[in-house]
């Protein structure tokens, strides 16, 4: 398993963008396919972006397809989360994950398919 932090959450207006980032920590980074989910309030944790070891595929949830960016840096062992556009729904807690083993969108967007999971950082956008 990996150690995950993220960071860049934070209060931003409708229309407005924020950039999440997920330090990775422990074994190699390069190995693990990464995840963002979110929850939102009363409501489950729901994928949102993942992103293969290389950076080479990303997937994406169909309500952030051209807003939203998945990024990686293996030299920093860091992903990030570009949210452009952003939306009062898109307020929610974020989560970064990784996991040994994902191949496609199906395996990307299950939460069960991750092995380690930050701690969340907050998104709240205002109306």
């Amino acid at each position: 398993q990996v150690q995950l932090v993220e960071s860049g959450g934070g209060l931003v207006q409708h229309g407005g963008s924020l950039r999440l980032s997920c330090a990775a920590s422990g074994r190699t980074f390069s190995s693990y396919a990464m995840g963002w989910f979110r929850q939102a309030p009363g409501k489950e944790r729901e994928f949102v972006a993942g992103i293969s070891r290389s950076g080479t595929w990303t997937y994406y949830t169909d309500t952030v397809k051209g807003r939203f960016t998945i990024s990686r840096d293996n030299s920093k062992n860091t992903v990030y989360l570009q949210m452009n556009s952003l939306k009062p729904e898109d307020t929610a807690d974020y989560y970064c994950a990784a996991t040994p083993s994902a191949w496609d969108y199906s395996s990307y967007s299950s939460a069960p398919s991750y092995d380690s999971w930050g701690q969340g950082t907050q998104v709240t956008v205002s109306s």
